[in-house]
């Protein structure tokens, strides 16, 4: 699993250093990952091979011709760079994404399971409190849930 969070420093060629553990979890098919403007956050997501066979899973149970499944190609699949690493582990983002983002000088890579996300820094400080408090409030609102359904199942 993709863990925890890291500041990291894009150099002039717009090359960044991954994790080591983020490079042992994307071993597949070729040395690298795939990368790609997120649909959920304005950032790139990222992954390896089985992060690449989840978003095809969901694209194939979709007829062809669907709407939903053309939109999912053409923000997935189309945006999609392989990226490989680097005798020093590092990849290198392109422009294109780099500009879609603001990615300039520091980002941060944040491990989200079985994929991650790039972000502009001071982007995901703001999303990183918008979430939190989101999970707080959902939190409470499942234990008020479930404390309800326990209530209701004792009487």
């Amino acid at each position: 699993m993709f863990l925890s969070t890291f500041e990291k420093q894009l150099d002039a060629k717009r090359r960044l250093v991954v994790p080591q553990d983020f490079r042992a979890l994307a071993a597949g098919p070729f040395e690298g990952v795939f990368c790609f403007p997120s649909i959920e956050a304005d950032c790139i997501e990222g992954g390896g091979k089985a992060l690449f066979d989840r978003y095809m899973g969901v694209i194939e149970e979709l007829d062809f011709g669907d709407p939903l499944r053309s939109a999912l190609e053409t923000s997935v699949l189309g945006g999609m760079a392989k990226l490989s690493f680097d005798t020093a582990g590092r990849i290198t983002l392109p422009e294109s994404l780099c500009e879609m983002f603001g990615l300039t000088d520091w980002v941060v890579i944040v491990g989200l399971g079985d994929r991650f996300q790039i972000w502009q820094r001071e982007a995901f400080q703001a999303h990183r409190a918008a979430q939190r408090e989101l999970a707080r409030e959902g939190l409470a609102q499942m234990r008020a849930q479930q404390r309800a359904a326990r209530a209701g199942g004792a009487q």
